[in-house]
């Protein structure tokens, strides 16, 4: 071995350096138990029931205003039209209150198509004012001639809920023509001016002469305050006038402006009892076979009672919203 080599060996190795001791673990908190609250009692699960279904019942209302019946609108707008279309095809459109056989126009079925282009209208005109008619779309007042007839007419529409075909009509400017079209014909109308409750109204018709007349609630959507009158007239020949039954006198009082539609309230009572029931019937599951088992097959009857509930709710609230 060589000089270098016992240099090398013997040259001292570094002392190991000692490893820093770890931290002691915190000590583990114990598991927090939860609190154990009494089961309720069949009446505070009723009370809690009946608090939800209320919620429910709320928002189910809001949703078919808000929402749905704007959906429910166009559906029924497309089977108007269709229905409407073919019967003027056939040559048996209405064109007084009775149909092609002389029977007695019910409440709903398709009269005229409203087409006011500068507003976006463009609507299949129903038989009938009531809350339930007008959730089609607008409807043609009983007691007056139908649109293009010798006479005044009076055509209702909604402001909001249910399309709210009518919610522009008071920005429509005197000189302004729109069309509708009956089983007469089509005729044009001028509008002669827009006017609200107390406001002077247009001279009388003269002899021979057809004017229309359109009304909507005033006032924000879905608070109407008051009604708003379109006055318009032809700008041609008035068409022969049709038979009418029903007169001023006999009109309905749902029928005429911001009514409510009272004469189903026997559905609303048959429809409330539904719920109720369905909710004692829930608490009882609840307490037999638990809230599991009671969501599954509870939750889809007290939602279908629900909506069954606010379309009669509906049907109370004035018929021109």
């Amino acid at each position: 071995m060589t000089l270098q080599d016992d240099r090398v060996d013997a040259t001292p190795t570094p002392p190991t350096q000692a490893m820093p001791p770890r931290p002691p673990k915190p000590p583990r908190r114990p598991p927090r138990r939860r609190p154990e609250y009494a089961p309720l009692s069949p009446v505070q699960v009723f009370i809690r029931g009946s608090l939800v279904s209320i919620a429910l019942l709320i928002l189910v209302f809001l949703g078919n205003v808000l929402l749905f019946s704007h959906i429910s609108h166009f559906a029924a707008q497309q089977q108007l039209r269709d229905t409407f279309r073919a019967q003027l095809e056939a040559g048996t459109a209405p064109v007084s209150e009775g149909d092609f056989e002389d029977n007695l126009l019910k409440d709903g079925v398709p009269v005229a198509i409203l087409s006011i282009p500068q507003l976006g209208i463009d609507e299949v005109v129903a038989e009938g004012t009531t809350s339930g008619v007008l959730m089609k779309g607008p409807g043609h007042r009983r007691d007056t001639v139908l649109p293009g007839q010798a006479g005044v007419s009076v055509l209702m529409g909604r402001t909001a809920a249910f399309g709210g075909p009518f919610g522009r009509i008071q920005t429509l400017q005197p000189g302004e023509q729109f069309t509708v079209r009956t089983g007469q014909g089509e005729q044009t109308f001028e509008v002669l001016g827009v006017r609200y409750a107390g406001d002077p109204t247009p001279p009388a018709p003269v002899r021979g002469e057809s004017r229309l007349i359109l009304m909507a609630a005033r006032g924000a959507p879905y608070l109407p305050s008051g009604v708003v009158y379109v006055d318009a007239k032809t700008t041609g020949a008035a068409q022969a006038t049709g038979a009418r039954q029903t007169t001023s006198m006999s009109l309905p009082a749902e029928a005429k402006a911001m009514a409510t539609d009272k004469t189903t309230v026997w559905a609303l009572v048959f429809a409330l009892q539904f719920l109720v029931i369905a909710e004692f019937v829930a608490v009882w599951a609840y307490r037999r076979v638990g809230w599991q088992k009671t969501w599954i097959v509870f939750a889809p009857v007290l939602l279908l009672a629900s909506v069954f509930v606010s379309q009669q709710l509906i049907l109370l609230l004035p018929n021109l919203l």
